[in-house]
């Protein structure tokens, strides 16, 4: 019969990655959501732990895992800090990633050993102002000039494109009529504005901006891929990327639920702790059936995935599942923990706000619903 229990080495694992997040990135969760500053100094220790690496070869300097590992990663993570957890998701899987899925020798060589290392971070840029869940319609446009591609456009919402250790951007624009591409654009070079990171309800302590291209001109060897496989590349992306969202959802909504049981221990009412009464008692298990669901959904999409077979429904129910009940969790923490739900210094007002987003990013729950769908034959 299928074992969904975590090996040993996984367990210990896990229980690294928890450690790290309860001692490390719990205790400056509340300050770098409050200033909005994004957090060097656990992004290095993330980086000397080997978790940028974690589903990348040795040669390059990864820890030679596999992608179940990192989602084991971001599901710690983000019971702490969604915006540390996020960091980690958006610089493995649509940072370096497409890099090493489709990049040639000589580019996985030279932007690698950095990016798995966590010294550097970079960026996918594929979302413009006026076409998110509608990709494809994307407008931003590159030509070939001699030996040079001269690039054009806007991205929007572009994760850890600003941060101090970007290194690079991949941009997917235009290169034909009817033909989409995807090409590596080092941070810093001439023609690339970075605006001011935006004013976000949550993830305010991830860096999110967005970019614009002025006759930016990088060599054409910065192609990354075939010419005209950007849309097959950032459809690729994404369903990965989708399993690590519902790791990182499920992270949130444990983290919700471990809160409550505390808070359900500490605070009386009426007489009583208030998980004396049944009210709360029936949130609270809840809010365990929710979680313990979509962990096996995501369990099994990443398992799926890491073993070669098909799963790009597997990765969408686990997507849309998690980051649904990621917002039930927040919302029921909230309610139980009332007057002081609705106070930043909680964590549950930052789960609260930090929680809807993933009901949107890396595909909204309309978008997945449209993939099962038609994984389903349905069209």
């Amino acid at each position: 019969m299928p074992d969904y229990r975590l090996d040993a080495e996984q367990e210990d694992f896990r229980k690294t990655v928890a450690d790290f997040a309860s001692t490390v990135v719990a205790p400056q969760a509340h300050a770098s959501d409050v200033a909005g500053t994004f957090p060097y100094d656990v992004v290095r220790q993330m980086g000397e732990m080997g978790l940028f690496g974690l589903p990348f070869p040795e040669e390059y300097g990864g820890m030679g895992g596999d992608y179940f590992a990192l989602c084991l990663a971001l599901e710690e993570l983000a019971r702490a800090d969604s915006s540390v957890a996020i960091t980690l998701e958006a610089g493995v899987s649509l940072g370096a990633m497409p890099v090493y899925r489709f990049g040639t020798e000589e580019q996985k060589q030279q932007w690698l050993p950095d990016l798995v290392a966590g010294r550097r971070l970079a960026a996918f840029g594929l979302t413009e102002p006026g076409s998110g869940s509608d990709a494809a319609a994307l407008r931003s446009t590159a030509r070939l000039d001699g030996d040079e591609w001269v690039i054009n456009g806007s991205k929007c919402f572009i994760t850890n494109s600003g941060t101090d250790i970007t290194s690079m951007i991949t941009v997917a624009a235009r290169t034909g009529e009817d033909e989409i591409s995807s090409i590596i654009v080092p941070a810093g070079t001439p023609g690339l504005t970075v605006a001011p990171k935006y004013q976000k309800v949550g993830w305010r302590a991830s860096d999110t901006r967005e970019l614009s291209f002025d006759d930016l001109r990088v060599p054409s060897a910065n192609l990354l891929g075939r010419r005209g496989r950007g849309f097959a590349q950032f459809l690729s992306t994404l369903d990965e990327g989708r399993v690590a969202i519902a790791a990182l959802s499920v992270g949130l909504a444990q983290g919700c639920l471990d809160e409550c049981v505390r808070y359900a221990a500490e605070r009386t009412a009426f007489g009583h702790n208030i998980g004396h009464y049944q009210a709360i008692q029936f949130k609270i298990a809840d809010m365990e059936m929710r979680t313990h669901v979509a962990r096996l959904a995501w369990y099994d999409a990443a398992a799926r995935l890491v073993a070669g077979q098909p799963f790009k429904k597997q990765a969408a129910i686990a997507k849309l599942y998690a980051s649904t009940i990621a917002v039930d969790n927040a919302r029921d923490a909230t309610q139980i923990f009332g007057g002081y739900g609705f106070m930043d210094e909680y964590p549950v007002a930052r789960h609260w706000r930090d929680a809807k987003i993933l009901e949107i990013g890396e595909g909204t729950s309309e978008v997945q619903r449209m993939v099962i769908a038609r994984e389903l034959g349905v069209r």
